[in-house]
């Protein structure tokens, strides 16, 4: 079982796909896009490949086994 990671929102929201930018999962929305087509997410048990799909406080995302929970 992976340890959850807490990432802090700044403002109301942030985009799945500047999550991935800031996590280092991508270097650019070009690439969001081509990796959420090949890399399961899980947002809140589902799977997600929008880019442009708003998390919130309280959401939580897995992506490569990694966890998590957004404050």
């Amino acid at each position: 079982m992976s340890k959850i990671k807490v990432f802090k929102i700044k403002g109301e929201f942030i985009t799945l796909g500047q999550f991935l930018k800031e996590e280092t999962y991508v270097g650019s929305g070009g690439q969001a896009k081509c990796f959420l087509a090949e890399t399961p997410v899980i947002l809140n048990g589902q799977k997600e490949n929008r880019r442009g799909k708003k998390l919130h406080v309280g959401d939580e995302v897995e992506v490569q086994g990694q966890i998590y929970k957004f404050e």
